[in-house]
């Protein structure tokens, strides 16, 4: 039982999760009110993505538009969900097709996505939104809410797609040695475009609950989530070199910088010192990430 207990311990996801927890009492101890989070986290092993802010951004508004002008909401959030997936598609087909380099691609999309959003809405913030579809931001079932229990529903199939599946233990031997992969079989090009399509459409899902959850679409949502997003993963035990990572330790990632986010407005932190703070344990998260990476 020792070397199986030892070997559990080693997990990124318990190093984290204790932090965490550390977090948690520290904060509750200062703050009277601390308590509410959320979270919301998708890093998909195969490759870098900073456009995931804007996607979701862009997917909000024309979700909002759509059901704004009366299309219904199932209307909208499948157009939202659409805008995820050629989003994501674009991305991949730029990246295998033309061989630019991820960083500068999504760098790209992210100010295409962006400015997309702003040009349909002309910066206004579309608002008066139905009810049921607010429900789906605002409600809860069985006293969790449903945005919760869509993440980790959505948490528990991506990570059984990675595990359990063939294309999702192809984005672990991609993300180890592509080149290795691509000579034992692996048609390197077709899974990165579904990574990347996937990545699309789970950050159109985040701004579909953004806005279902907010009651407005809004050109400016996800502004900098970008920086977010990659902090947790690495802060979640997920390499920025591929091949290593979990879900869990992607969303312990994503909890551990939205009780942070949340505790420095809690503390009265100015928003300039926030930056600060949240630019610092990105640096830190990457330091980490190449300590272990040369180890």
């Amino acid at each position: 039982m020792e070397p199986i207990k030892s070997s559990l311990l080693k997990k990124a996801e318990f190093g984290i999760l204790g932090a965490l927890l550390a977090e948690i009492l520290l904060l509750t101890f200062l703050t009277a009110s601390f308590g509410e989070e959320g979270f919301s986290s998708k890093f998909l092993a195969g490759g870098i993505d900073l456009a995931v802010g804007s996607v979701l951004g862009l997917a909000g508004v024309v979700t909002a538009i759509l059901i704004g002008e009366g299309s219904g909401s199932t209307a909208g959030i499948l157009a939202g969900v659409v805008v995820g997936v050629l989003s994501g598609a674009l991305t991949g087909f730029v990246i295998t097709r033309f061989r630019v380099s991820p960083f500068i691609t999504t760098l790209g999309m992210l100010s295409v996505a962006r400015g997309l959003a702003y040009g349909i809405t002309g910066g206004e913030t579309i608002r008066n939104m139905p009810e049921e579809f607010l429900f789906i931001g605002q409600g809860s079932l069985f006293g969790v809410p449903i945005p919760v229990l869509v993440t980790l529903l959505f948490a528990v199939m991506i990570s059984y797609f990675l595990r359990a599946t063939t294309w999702g233990r192809y984005a672990y031997a991609i993300g180890g040695n592509e080149t290795a992969a691509m000579y034992s079989g692996v048609n390197v090009k077709k899974m990165k475009l579904v990574y990347y399509s996937i990545c699309g459409v789970a950050s159109a899902l985040a701004g579909v609950f953004y806005a279902a959850r907010f009651g407005v679409g809004q050109s400016t949502a996800g502004l900098g989530y970008e920086l977010d997003v990659i902090a947790a993963a690495v802060i979640g035990g997920v390499s920025l070199s591929g091949g290593k990572g979990t879900i869990l330790g992607a969303i312990i990632g994503s909890v551990f910088m939205g009780i942070l986010r949340n505790g420095l407005v809690l503390l009265d932190v100015s928003a300039y010192w926030q930056q600060v703070a949240i630019g610092g344990v990105i640096v830190l998260a990457v330091g980490i990430d190449m300590q272990r990476k040369n180890s």
